[in-house]
């Protein structure tokens, strides 16, 4: 085969492997799914796309992949500062979102809504870890269509039984080499139906559970039956990952750099260029830097410190960094002016057909101002009312508070109109029965049908 024969890579949006033996695979944009459109009507998967094969290209891009997308922060900072595709992997998950070592706790539903709010934070492309696709063939082909509603431009699907092991641990065994193949089959077969293009990356866990030669044979049936990029893990040496990268030469190899200490020995991306390589992924940098990042700041906490200037980003730039900035700007497109503003909430359980029909329909926003009528002497056994104050304070169901109006307790008549909610409520009867020497005393205190908590205090 001609080695050479591969595509080159333009555009960061462009990173899908294909071969010459297959036809390049539909685009997404004709699905209805809009998960996985982007501002630039590109799919995840186009985006992630600059391996595929292609006659005319003599060169295919190298392609560095960071893991770090388990947490939005981290995958932001991946889209500013290297703009490459991240990987979503079962091993950060589990110690971000569980504490727990990656040993089989997190189920398909787990990364799949983790992934989902991850893919949807960020422009870059994510491959998502399929782990052994939670179950047989048909779990597989679950596992793939899901992770395409997700948003994924790619899933990394490997052979281990389950419940399944870390890579680089003890204790890892693999399925039979036809249930193997099986399942990237399966895989394949699932992008089809779906009508997308996501990027199947095939990884064998055999090496360290069998031998490297069986890791070469399942490579190759993987490429065979499908696969867009191959991956065997824990290899133990440059030369078995020369080897590797010999067979199957237009299918894209992937390297996995374990840092803190793994089987496979830690090269540059320019000697796995050499070597064959065209994607090489660095599982752990972010996440291990960020744990010891947070282990020395509680250490200074608990000295009685913060941590040192330069340790951690400033305000402002943490800011930036989540999206503040844009947001302000965005913002002023919405913006209206503060005279057309105005409050409106649903209106309590007690209260007549009329009275429901006016609350919710309001004809406008606008706070009405009514006039009083003003009474001297005792004519009205309220004469001394607007020597009162009422206090109305709303606070949301998510906590935050909504508002703290104080208004004369004479505008009874208008406090429909800045509060519907109070609609059928017999405000007067209330201030006949407080006692006028006590101050503070709450009159009204109950939840709307938003879930507003809404009290009405005498002052």
């Amino acid at each position: 085969m001609n080695t050479a024969c591969s595509s080159r890579l333009d555009s960061p949006h462009h990173f899908r492997p294909s071969r010459p033996s297959l036809p390049l695979r539909s685009s997404c944009s004709q699905r209805s799914c809009s998960v996985l459109k982007s501002s630039s009507s590109s799919t995840p998967s186009q985006r992630f796309s600059p391996l595929r094969v292609n006659p005319c290209h003599k060169r295919r891009r190298f392609v560095v992949a960071c893991s770090g997308p388990e947490r939005d922060t981290s995958a932001r900072a991946l889209r500013n500062i290297l703009d490459s595709p991240g990987i979503y992997q079962g091993f950060g998950i589990s110690a971000v979102s569980l504490g727990l070592p990656d040993t089989g706790y997190l189920s398909y539903g787990e990364m799949v809504d983790q992934g989902q709010k991850i893919t949807q934070a960020v422009s870059i492309p994510v491959i998502g870890d399929g782990d052994n696709g939670y179950g047989n063939a048909m779990n597989v082909k679950r596992t793939v269509k899901g992770f395409i509603r997700a948003g994924f431009a790619g899933i990394i699907l490997e052979d281990q039984v389950s419940p399944k092991a870390c890579g680089h641990t003890r204790g890892r065994k693999v399925v039979s080499r036809e249930e193997a193949v099986m399942r990237i089959k399966a895989a394949v077969d699932a992008r089809n139906e779906s009508g997308c293009d996501i990027v199947i990356v095939a990884r064998t866990d055999s090496r360290q559970a069998l031998s490297f030669e069986e890791s070469l044979w399942r490579s190759q049936a993987f490429s065979d039956a499908g696969a867009d990029v191959v991956f065997i893990d824990a290899l133990a040496s440059k030369e078995e990952m020369k080897s590797f990268c010999q067979i199957s030469p237009l299918v894209p190899k992937m390297a996995n750099m374990l840092e803190g200490g793994g089987k496979t020995p830690i090269l540059s991306p320019i000697e796995l260029e050499e070597l064959g390589f065209k994607i090489v992924a660095y599982p752990l940098s972010l996440l291990g830097v960020s744990m010891q990042a947070m282990q020395d700041a509680l250490t200074a906490i608990k000295g009685g410190r913060i941590p040192a200037p330069g340790s951690m980003p400033t305000f402002d730039e943490m800011k930036k960094t989540l999206g503040f900035d844009k947001y302000y700007e965005e913002e002023k497109r919405y913006a209206i002016s503060p005279a057309k503003s105005g409050y409106w909430s649903s209106d309590i359980d007690v209260y007549n057909s009329t009275d429901q029909q006016q609350s919710q329909n309001p004809q406008e926003f606008l706070t009405e101002v009514i006039t009083p009528t003003v009474y001297s002497g005792d004519k009205d056994p309220f004469s001394g009312i607007w020597s009162r104050t009422l206090r109305i304070r709303i606070t949301g169901r998510d906590g935050f508070e909504k508002l703290d109006l104080r208004i004369p307790a004479g505008f009874l008549d208008g406090i429909t109109n800045i509060v519907p909610a109070l609609v059928g409520v017999n405000m007067k009867e209330l201030l006949n029965n407080a006692n006028e020497e006590m101050g503070g005393k709450v009159l009204l205190d109950f939840r709307d049908r938003m879930g507003d908590r809404i009290m009405v205090f005498l002052e």
